[in-house]
């Protein structure tokens, strides 16, 4: 029992042994890490003092060379200011001595002329003195002419002007006579060598138009294609188009034959793309035929255009310069009337140019002998000539008063009021006058087909109206909704007779109504 509370005693005791001697361990470690704190701390602060300074210096280091650089600069610009104002000075004493050189000048100037002026003085006087001696002698002169002639001075001096009168009448009027037989010679002769120089030195092709196209074929076998089964695809082709095919025996080769130039093209273009493509039937000849149209439209334009560029005329309307690319498929008397209107233009202004006109008046003339016969190409038919037709449109798209006087003039049915006017008209003549340039015969049948064609539209329902086989046969297409099938044969009788009674043509003409009525739907 005492043994364990010795033991109990021991180990207590040397618990408190160990408690106090950790407290002083502890102590002694937690005072070395505030030495170790403090001398950190203390380090710490002695950097940043440090720092602080070495930032302190730099901040004035740079302060001071900034102030350094802003004084330069406003020391350089007082420099300049300096400068400046010492160049003005410079310029402004420059100014004064010039100034003060001139008004020297002057005032020699003004010295001068009042020394002048009292010379011109006395020499005015002295002049004065002398006409007063002169006109004395004079009258003292005069009287003795009298004494002597026993007349007055008046009587002599009207005498005398009644002989120079008379003289110079009669030799005013000798001379008049001789000056305008004179000119009338050279005026016949100076007009013939203009025109002539003007003839030679316009050089055109003159070529008939003709009324059929030949259209080639690489085989004949093309030839029943384009026949089709029961001949619809021909019938087809000629009821979209209005040409008149003609498929005989000509090797590889089929006629168009048209009086219209424009529908010939555009049936011998669409016979080529279908040749092209194979696909030949009623359909696809419609829808080809449409675009074909629409081509040759855009075509009619770069056609205008490439004529007035090649020409130098600038600056028209497009409808002028559209119906100047219709031109192209149009013809005059046979003469094509495209190729009629340039050399127009060319002869307009190499004339002008010969009679010394300027260059606006020969730019006027050129322009009036491009557009003189647009009348013949209208969008639409009037009862006007294409003289007063094509001045009117003329005038319609801004043209100058003198191109539309011109135009109206050129076959005397306006009055002539511009000094181009008879030129055009000359320049017209000329060109039409060359030999092989027109056909009478030609350009009478070409209207006669047109009348046909016209008579027939004039009727109500009428959709198109061809005429073909060299006009021995009128095709009028109607229009399914307003023509029965029993007014298309009243419609085909009053034409056969309207044209019985009011056209002159050789042979007979037949007339052929066509009613189609087509019921057209779209599957989506």
């Amino acid at each position: 029992m005492d043994t364990t509370i010795i033991v109990a005693i021991v180990a207590v005791a040397a618990i408190l042994i160990g408690i106090f001697l950790g407290k002083q361990l502890f102590a002694k470690n937690t005072q070395q890490l505030i030495k170790d704190a403090e001398e950190q701390a203390a380090k710490t602060i002695e950097n940043a003092k440090t720092i602080a300074e070495t930032l302190k210096e730099k901040k004035l280091l740079e302060a001071k060379e900034h102030f350094l650089q802003l004084k330069t600069e406003q020391e350089k610009e007082a420099n300049q200011r300096v400068q400046k104002i010492a160049e003005s000075e410079n310029k402004i004493k420059q100014q004064q001595q010039s100034l003060n050189d001139k008004t020297a000048a002057f005032q020699k100037n003004v010295n001068e002329v009042e020394q002048q002026k009292e010379h011109l003085n006395k020499q005015l006087e002295a002049v004065n003195i002398k006409r007063a001696e002169l006109e004395k002698h004079q009258e003292e002169h005069v009287k003795r002419l009298e004494k002597v002639a026993n007349l007055s001075a008046e009587e002599a001096k009207s005498e005398l002007m009644e002989a120079v009168k008379e003289e110079a009448r009669t030799n005013a009027m000798s001379y008049v006579k001789e000056i305008m037989e004179e000119a009338k010679l050279n005026a016949s002769k100076e007009a013939k060598k203009i025109v002539i120089q003007t003839i030679q030195r316009t050089a055109a092709e003159q070529t008939i138009e003709n009324a059929i196209t030949v259209f080639n074929l690489e085989s004949d076998e093309i030839k029943g294609q384009i026949i089709g089964r029961e001949g619809r695809n021909i019938r087809a082709l000629e009821a979209a188009t209005g040409v008149d095919l003609i498929i005989d025996d000509t090797p590889e080769a089929i006629i168009l034959s048209c009086f219209d130039p424009l529908r010939r093209e555009i049936a011998r273009l669409s016979l080529q793309r279908l040749v092209q493509d194979g696909r030949i039937h009623p359909a696809r000849i419609e829808e080809v035929v449409e675009k074909t149209k629409k081509q040759l439209e855009e075509q009619v334009m770069e056609i205008g255009e490439r004529t007035i560029i090649e020409l130098g005329v600038h600056g028209l309307h497009k409808d002028l310069v559209r119906m100047i690319g219709k031109m192209r498929f149009r013809s005059s008397y046979g003469q094509n009337l495209l190729m009629h209107s340039k050399e127009t233009a060319n002869l307009c202004g190499i004339m002008a140019a010969e009679l010394g006109l300027g260059q606006k008046i020969v730019k006027l003339a050129k322009r009036a002998g491009l557009l003189h016969d647009i009348g013949k190409v209208p969008d639409e038919e009037t009862e006007l000539s294409h003289a007063l037709l094509g001045a009117k449109l003329a005038e319609k798209c801004g043209e100058h008063a003198a191109i539309v006087n011109a135009i109206g003039a050129h076959h005397d049915e306006m009055e002539m009021t511009y000094i181009i006017s008879p030129i055009i008209q000359a320049c017209d003549a000329i060109s039409g006058a060359r030999p092989g340039a027109r056909r009478e015969m030609m350009q009478s049948y070409l209207q006669r087909i047109k009348d046909l064609e016209s008579l027939a539209m004039a009727y109500n329902g009428v959709e198109k109206a061809y005429a073909i086989q060299a006009g021995r046969e009128l095709r009028v297409i109607v229009e399914a909704d307003k023509v029965s099938d029993a007014a298309s044969d009243t419609l085909s009788f009053e034409i056969a007779d309207k044209i019985q009674k009011e056209m002159q043509y050789p042979g007979q003409i037949k007339v052929t109504v066509i009613r189609e009525l087509r019921a057209v739907n779209i599957a989506r």
